[in-house]
């Protein structure tokens, strides 16, 4: 059996089709993962190491291994590079696909919400290529939203193929989200209640958490046969005690603020080059490389004003920077660096992806959030040094982490899941719990994924639901415009009469009647096929519809709907239900709305 035939086994289950399809997704998922992976390494090596000669720390490492890395040589040749480079991914976006600029994961949110989860065929690829140029070259982002992007790209892409319906495709997208972010961040648990968690600010899409689950597991599998089953960073071992946690719910506030500092500077930098460009008329596709060329300048002047541990301050704020996370994990940056890369790292990431730069905010994130994490936990082990020792420094890198972005994205239990696999140390939960519910709670309804919606309610694609469970208890009597107020042609009118009509009413559609029967229906569709010429001399009866889709007025409003969006008209002749040739009323589309509002209106009294 082909797998286009899946989606219409009626007798299979929900589970089970997607488990099929959830292994299918994992495994294009992964597989894309490793192509975008080996792509970020390809461009990372090429323009950062041999260009620059700049070496950075990786995450994952030994301590010794992890502290042989070296500045660039010349450190004023990395501004060029990230220039030209993002300059490269501007012309590329804006040229062919310019839904791919920014960090992605919110144009892969908005597919789901807002577009019946339709993305275009070559935004995988676009986004591929643009996104590891930038952060390739040194560009402050990171390999989530890219990934995100271009996963659920993947699952539109196989939704299309399997012919899925509107309501699969959306899921397919929402999976394809959490298996290529499971994947590269080596996070299968977390990537899967990503993706039912992203896409919400207080609510979960229920119905893509098994799939979620089936997909992200699959993934994970094929990204981690090829690059191993370590986790992405090493962390040490870290008891904590009860007697600590107020201080890890000091950390949540704290991270609380630098969250909003980080969404108000990311989204403020975004209007300002948006307005700037629109008011002088300059080509779009020159924002990335403006962003770019600023954050290298503020790289080098951080350098060269703290050229203390090689440069940290300067070159924590390049790039993904999870080796600088790394070498915080290991108590290796003192508190003035941290502090430093924390702070310069919102306004890279600002310059960078708010310029319109194709990379991910969820990288930076962590950093921001790791390093005041663990600049706090540096200035509590000088106040309080028996209690915040520092061996305990690490732990407010992970929740400072975990704090931050679970605050920002709105999706803390992902969040809190995918670092806790991602560090290899599940023993976090117990503080990061305190930790990411403070940051929440003061981060409000701020977040860094604007695309996202509030509840199920508030999404374009859970409208329909929503307003069938409104209209089941809604008759047609109650919101139809009744008989003797029903518009009505003859079928002796001719098309001019009724083409008059459209201009005086407003009308496009009318109940044919002659001695006092329906016998048809005619619409401004009807109209518009007869030659302009002939509108004098046609009559109604001549393109009128004849077999007449009808309604009555005992039936729910619920009925109506489906009926209206079955046949993909625009209005139903209430007729008595002895006697069909009978109008009692006229029902249309706007009809609906209006009783739906008005009964929810009611409800919310």
């Amino acid at each position: 059996m082909s797998f286009r035939g899946i989606a219409k086994i009626p007798e299979l289950e929900f589970l089970q089709k997607w488990i099929i399809i959830g292994i299918l997704l994992g495994i294009i998922a992964g597989s894309g993962a490793i192509a975008f992976y080996a792509s970020l390494e390809f461009t990372t090596s090429l323009l950062t190491t041999v260009v620059t000669g700049f070496d950075p720390p990786d995450s994952g490492n030994t301590l010794e291994e992890t502290l042989n890395w070296h500045p660039p040589e010349n450190p004023l040749l990395l501004i060029p590079v990230i220039t030209i480079a993002c300059f490269i991914s501007g012309l590329i976006v804006y040229g062919l696909a310019p839904e791919a600029e920014g960090h992605g994961t919110d144009a892969a949110i908005a597919s789901f919400h807002k577009a019946g989860g339709e993305i275009r065929t070559r935004i995988p690829i676009i986004k591929t290529i643009a996104s590891s140029l930038v952060i390739g070259s040194g560009g402050s982002a990171g390999r989530e939203g890219p990934t995100a992007q271009i996963s659920a790209g993947i699952g539109s892409l196989v939704a299309k193929l399997l012919k899925l319906s509107v309501r699969d495709r959306r899921i397919a997208v929402a999976v394809g989200i959490g298996a290529g972010v499971g994947s590269i961040f080596k996070a299968p648990l977390g990537g899967a209640i990503l993706a039912a968690e992203i896409l919400y600010i207080k609510d979960f899409e229920t119905d893509a958490l098994m799939p979620g689950f089936v997909a992200s597991t699959v993934g994970y599998v094929v990204f981690c046969t090829y690059h191993g089953y370590e986790p992405t960073f090493s962390f040490p071992d870290v008891i904590i005690h009860p007697v600590q946690l107020p201080f890890f719910a000091l950390t949540g506030l704290i991270c609380g603020f630098f969250g909003i500092l980080y969404v108000t500077a990311f989204y403020r930098t975004h209007e300002v080059f948006s307005s700037f460009f629109k008011q002088h008329n300059l080509p779009v596709y020159l924002k990335p490389a403006v962003g770019a060329l600023i954050t290298g300048l503020l790289a080098v002047t951080l350098m060269e004003i703290f050229p203390d541990e090689k440069g940290a301050a300067g070159l924590g704020i390049l790039g993904m920077g999870y080796g600088f996370l790394q070498l915080a994990m290991y108590n290796m940056l003192p508190l003035k660096i941290m502090f430093l890369i924390g702070v310069a790292k919102i306004l890279s990431t600002s310059f960078t992806i708010g310029s319109g730069g194709s990379g991910g905010v969820f990288a930076p994130g962590l950093v921001i959030g790791g390093m005041v994490g663990g600049a706090t936990g540096a200035v509590l082990h000088s106040i309080f040094p028996t209690i915040v020792t520092t061996d305990l420094i690490p732990a407010f890198v992970a929740v400072g982490m975990i704090a931050l972005f679970g605050g920002i994205s709105k999706a803390p239990i992902a969040v809190m899941i995918m670092i806790c696999e991602m560090t290899g140390n599940y023993s976090l939960f117990f503080p990061a719990m305190v930790s990411v519910a403070i940051s929440y709670i003061i981060t409000g309804k701020r977040t860094i994924y604007i695309e996202q919606v509030e509840t199920k309610a508030d999404s374009p694609a859970h409208r329909a639901e929503m307003l069938v469970d409104v209209l089941e208890d809604i008759k047609v009597r109650e919101a139809m415009v009744p008989e003797d107020r029903v518009v009505i042609v003859s079928p002796h009118n001719t098309i001019l009469d009724v083409m008059k009509m459209v201009e005086e009413t407003g009308h496009i559609g009318y109940p044919v009647m002659e001695k006092g029967e329906i016998v048809g229906i005619i619409t401004f569709e009807d109209i518009e096929k007869v030659p302009v010429e002939e509108r004098a001399e046609r009559l109604v009866r001549d393109v009128m519809t004849e077999d007449i889709i009808h309604i009555h007025e005992d039936d729910s409003l619920e009925v109506a709907l489906k009926k209206l969006v079955s046949y993909d008209i625009g209005r139903l002749p209430v007729v008595d239900r002895h006697n069909k040739k009978k109008l009692i009323g006229l029902l249309t589309r706007s009809d609906i709305m209006k009783a739906h509002a008005k009964e929810v209106a009611e409800l919310g009294r």
